[in-house]
């Protein structure tokens, strides 16, 4: 445990935070779990509380449905609501009203950098991104904003290996950080092979797999991430660029409109 971080307030529950909660329970922290969805966090948290007891970790797990009520006492704020702009930056305002003058408060954005939300709040000194990566990949990017100071940042990476994760320092801002942009540069490709009828996914998914020696594929991969953020994230890169060669396929959001959002809604690129 981080000497001045105790306290871990996860604010979305969604495809990501679930992995930073269950990640960070398996050591010694306070953990507050926020989201809208009642039923949900009450099976994540009796899931997370398990994971605690077998490990030996001690710590309290709560959720809420207030935002407030989950960061009034937090030492560190991991935002992780879906990658709409505006959305995080009302996030980051309410976080700022409730919680305490000395919290750290971190966006788990895959591409978004923390200046961009960071007007947000007054505490510039204490915002930094804290992006973590699929279920199974220990890394997490970190990276400061305009005015994130060096305490800030050490005790945000000495966090990131307190739960037993590698710290990809990010030196100079970057749209994507560090991995996300080799990623961003395969996913790209495999939606324009896919969309433009190039070849078929499971064709790029067993390439992928040859290539790498890896269990999944780009496609199975976008499934488990979930579509409707696989589309966001293209598009937050799309309207920084503004290059037409940056905009997702149509065809991509015609999934999604049709409700096909991979994995947690049984059918996206492939049917589970």
């Amino acid at each position: 445990m981080v000497n001045d971080i105790k306290i871990v307030a996860v604010i979305g529950a969604g495809f990501l935070g679930k992995q930073i909660a269950s990640q960070t329970a398996f050591y010694d922290y306070t953990l507050r779990i926020y989201d809208v969805q009642t039923e949900m966090l009450e099976i994540l948290v009796k899931k997370i509380k398990r994971k605690k007891k077998k490990k030996g970790a001690v710590g309290e797990v709560t959720y809420h449905i207030d935002l407030a009520e989950a960061v009034t006492d937090a030492d560190l704020i991991i935002e992780a609501v879906p990658e709409r702009l505006e959305l995080k930056k009302k996030i980051f305002s309410q976080i700022e009203e409730a919680a305490p003058p000395h919290a750290i408060i971190a966006t788990n954005s895959s591409s978004i950098p923390v200046s961009r939300i960071e007007e947000a709040v007054k505490r510039k000194d204490k915002v930094m991104n804290m992006h973590f990566y699929h279920q199974g990949i220990p890394m997490v990017d970190i990276m400061k904003g305009t005015e994130t100071s060096d305490d800030t940042f050490e005790k945000g990476k000495k966090f990131v290996e307190s739960i037993e994760f590698t710290p990809l320092v990010v030196k100079k801002e970057c749209y994507g950080f560090v991995f996300n942009r080799l990623w961003r540069a395969c996913k790209k490709e495999a939606l324009e092979i896919w969309a433009g009828g190039y070849a078929d996914i499971e064709t790029v998914d067993t390439a992928w797999k040859i290539f790498t020696g890896m269990s999944f594929g780009p496609f199975t991969l976008m499934d488990n991430i979930g579509l409707d953020t696989v589309y966001n994230v293209e598009m937050s890169y799309y309207k920084e660029s503004g290059d037409p060669r940056d905009k997702p396929p149509q065809a991509l959001k015609d999934m999604i409109d049709r409700g096909e959002l991979g994995a947690k809604t049984k059918k996206g690129f492939y049917t589970y």
